[in-house]
């Protein structure tokens, strides 16, 4: 296995383990993807194949725990509950030509594919209020920023660039509005300090106080959103 090949290992029986070497990794990491269970080994480049899987063999109960933990993924069908702002809302088709919002309800065209379609209503939806919202922010910190994309990311709720760039995933939308906020303040935060260092946490903090809880919720459901599937 030599810089950018991959190779699969099992662990514990029944658990695969890919194995990828990095150029800048320093020691080898283990990490659980939030999206499938799946399971990557980053090594050195010199790291020894051996070490690594008695690595991962060290880990397996870790593994098998937090990959049973996991939501089991849910494919967004007519009568699906999907969480819209945090709240569970009733997919349902009916004589309507958009999408529309209706207390606990989500209705959605008839004899349309409804995971598309609300895949990109949602995505509009999260656009729209972090734009607002990063324009907030960004009005208290007294910098802008470059530019909102938008991604369906697995690691990252968000990110921002040395040049401005801020990047969010579009299930912010589903969340509660205070947690989408809560991210928006800190990507826009890192416009001033890019790390996690105590004057980072205080601009977080000046941007929105009592963010804890935001983020508290982020690490308890974030699963619960990144479960959903929209297309089969």
């Amino acid at each position: 296995m030599t810089g950018g090949d991959a190779a699969i290992i099992v662990v514990d029986g029944d658990i695969p383990v890919t194995l990828r070497r990095h150029a800048r990794a320093r020691r080898m990491t283990l990490r659980v993807s939030r999206s499938d269970g799946g399971v990557v080994l980053t090594m050195p480049l010199r790291a020894d194949p051996a070490a690594a899987r008695a690595f991962a063999v060290s880990r397996a109960g870790w593994l098998r725990q937090t990959r049973s933990a996991m939501p089991v993924p849910r494919t967004v069908v007519p009568g699906s509950a999907l969480p819209v702002e945090g709240r569970d809302r009733i997919v349902t088709p009916g004589p309507v030509r958009t999408v529309a919002l209706d207390a606990d309800v989500l209705m959605v065209p008839d004899h349309r594919p409804v995971g598309p379609l609300l895949e990109a209503w949602l995505k509009h939806r999260a656009r729209d209020r972090l734009a607002a919202a990063c324009d907030r922010h960004v009005a208290v910190l007294g910098r802008g920023f470059a530019a909102i994309t938008l991604r369906d990311t697995r690691s990252r709720w968000g990110s921002c660039t040395h040049d401005g760039r801020l990047m969010f995933s579009w299930r912010l939308a589903m969340a509660p509005p205070a947690v989408l906020d809560y991210v928006a303040a800190h990507e826009v935060a890192h416009l001033a300090h890019m790390d996690h260092s105590p004057r980072f946490w205080g601009e977080v903090e000046r941007l929105l106080p009592e963010h804890a809880a935001h983020r508290a919720w982020l690490r308890r459901h974030g699963g619960d959103l990144l479960c959903w599937r929209f297309r089969d």
